[in-house]
């Protein structure tokens, strides 16, 4: 999980503040030293670590802080406040031409991933309304244009391509092709470099002194750390670039990148890799990242990709099972059909405030959801619609057939007893649905209240 290492060093060195009724100078900066040290860990740039708790430190040890009643509480909202200004503030979007088409200039280094994060933005500006047109400019790498053909047929994006004409003249007739057939935007999809290489460079700037672009975004891979801040100061230069896409940043990266290209080159990151789906880019919420780095979970991302990747219609027909207390196997399917969209388990309750932390040294595997969807399989449809039919024999039958524990069966079938428990909860004495009543059990549940993991952990 992504700042896994930095974030686990934070909560740590703020323990420590936490502990104290009472801070005094020396308090904040031996906190402040782990925090540097965390940073440094998490391969951010040496002088943007130090400046950083410098600033935190000078008003950390501010009067209103040292006589507030939870100093720590304060000195961890500073962070909170200087993480947030250090990549950017807040997000930063495309900007568009006044008249189309809007030309964004994709560039960096081979490998860093330009061609597919070509292919999510053109997935995400479609999802917006608009028309993009993905544009082959890379001649030079072997199956390049192919590769484009395929990730705009997958987008549902129109590829232009010229063969290995000049990329500056193919950048061109591309914006002359998206006029006539009414695309509002054109992806420039350029070749990518082994690294800074002057001549490759040099038709970057040819390509950008011809068309114009209204964005030049640079590519480059989270998990390459402080290079990759070094490759955006150079690319930056050179070019002058508007923002950055940060890629792979659901992997294990240490956060270096993210952390140091707005102080470093000035430039704003405005979106995120966070999976290999072309659906998988996140537009980049500076105090959204900063929230999630200190543990504190991301609701609004959490809600917007339930919004984005579920399927509306089924969610409410499983919402109407569950408070009629009719929900059976056929419906948890459905749920794990759409907790699967959304990505990695670890990931989506990372995001829910009280449990980051808990989930850290979890051992959640994302094959529960596969081992549990098997034991659903291996029951047959009567089973599914009327659990109760499901006694020893069958279960036994049942854990043969999805090649899982009969253990692991009675779990499943306890859980779903529990989630129509819960739901028991929500109606009133004559089964009538009861709002007030609902919000009431649902501020009373524990896991609402930051008590942690529901009871008998979740349905996977």
């Amino acid at each position: 999980m992504a700042f896994e290492g930095l974030s686990e060093k934070l909560t740590n060195a703020f323990k420590k503040l936490r502990g104290k009724g009472k801070l005094n100078e020396s308090d904040v900066k031996e906190a402040m030293r782990e925090v540097r040290l965390a940073l440094l860990e998490a391969d951010v740039n040496y002088k943007v670590a130090k400046n950083f708790t410098k600033t935190v430190t000078e008003r950390a040890i501010g009067q209103d802080v040292m006589e507030s009643l939870t100093p720590a509480q304060m000195v961890i909202k500073i962070v909170d406040e200087e993480l947030t200004s250090l990549m950017g503030g807040a997000e930063e979007k495309l900007k568009y031409a006044s008249k189309p088409p809007t030309v964004i200039m994709m560039c960096g280094l081979q490998g860093s991933g330009k061609t597919t994060h070509s292919g999510k933005l053109a997935v995400m500006l479609k999802k917006q309304g608009h028309r993009p047109l993905l544009a082959a400019c890379d001649i030079y790498r072997p199956a390049a244009i192919e590769q484009l053909k395929v990730v705009g047929e997958k987008a549902g994006a129109p590829v232009f391509e010229m063969g290995k004409k000049n990329p500056v003249k193919i950048a061109k007739e591309a914006i002359k092709h998206a006029k006539d057939y009414g695309n509002d935007v054109v992806i420039l999809d350029t070749a990518g470099r082994l690294h800074i290489d002057q001549a490759l460079m040099n038709e970057l700037k040819d390509i950008k002194d011809e068309v114009k672009p209204q964005e030049i975004l640079l590519v480059i891979d989270s998990m390459t750390g402080q290079d990759a801040v070094n490759v955006a100061k150079s690319f930056n230069e050179l070019l002058e670039i508007s923002g950055v896409i940060l890629t792979k940043l659901d992997g294990d990266t240490r956060g270096g990148a993210a952390l140091s290209v707005k102080e470093v080159t000035g430039k704003p990151i405005k979106f995120v890799g966070v999976g290999e789906k072309l659906e998988d880019l996140e537009v980049f919420h500076p105090d959204r990242m900063a929230s999630r780095i200190l543990g504190m979970g991301d609701v609004l991302t959490l809600i917007e990709d339930v919004e984005a990747k579920l399927d509306e219609k089924k969610a409410e027909q499983v919402a109407k099972k569950m408070l009629n207390n009719k929900m059976d196997f056929n419906d948890l399917l459905q749920q794990f059909e759409q907790i699967k969209k959304m990505g990695p388990i670890k990931g989506i309750l990372g995001k829910i405030p009280g449990l980051s932390k808990q989930i850290e040294d979890a051992d959640i595997d994302d094959r529960q959801i596969d081992w549990c969807e098997a034991i659903i399989y291996s029951m047959t449809p009567a089973e599914r619609e009327k659990p109760s039919l499901i006694n020893a024999s069958r279960k036994r039958r049942i854990a043969a057939g999805s090649g899982r524990k009969v253990e692991e069966v009675n779990r499943l079938i306890k859980q779903l007893e529990q989630m129509q428990r819960m739901m028991k909860q929500f109606t009133g004495k004559n089964g009538k649905k009861s709002k007030r009543r609902a919000m009431m059990n649902l501020k009373n549940m524990p896991e609402m209240n930051g008590g942690g993991m529901p009871p008998g952990g979740f349905p996977f």
